[in-house]
């Protein structure tokens, strides 16, 4: 097991996607997040084909984070059942990898 995942999920728009990360950065759920976009999406939903456009977040954390960031994700994401998913990152460097780790220690009383 990794100690460090990058996860990631999205919006339907860019503001959206900006207060997401902000909350969870806030929190220290991650140390930071990047939000790519517009991308586009092609999917199957409720059993139709569609595409779409979305802003994808890309939050870096600690794996015993993980529990608690996707919990936040799932209880303030705009849609009822957003993508959440974790990539173990298995090699980096380790001022970024140190970084990670102190800010997304919680805060004495969280």
């Amino acid at each position: 097991m990794t100690d460090f995942v990058q996860v990631s999920t999205a919006t339907e728009t860019r503001e959206q996607a900006i207060e997401l990360a902000r909350s969870v950065v806030q929190n220290r759920l991650a140390a930071g997040a990047q939000i790519i976009g517009p991308v586009t999406s092609v999917f199957w939903h409720l059993g139709e084909f569609g595409t779409g456009e979305e802003w994808q977040l890309l939050l870096k954390t600690r794996t015993d984070r993980y529990a608690a960031l996707e919990a936040h994700l799932l209880k303030h994401h705009p849609w009822d059942n957003p993508e959440v998913s974790a990539v173990p990152i298995v090699a980096g460097a380790e001022r970024c990898l140190h970084w990670v780790a102190e800010n997304t220690e919680p805060e004495s009383g969280s």
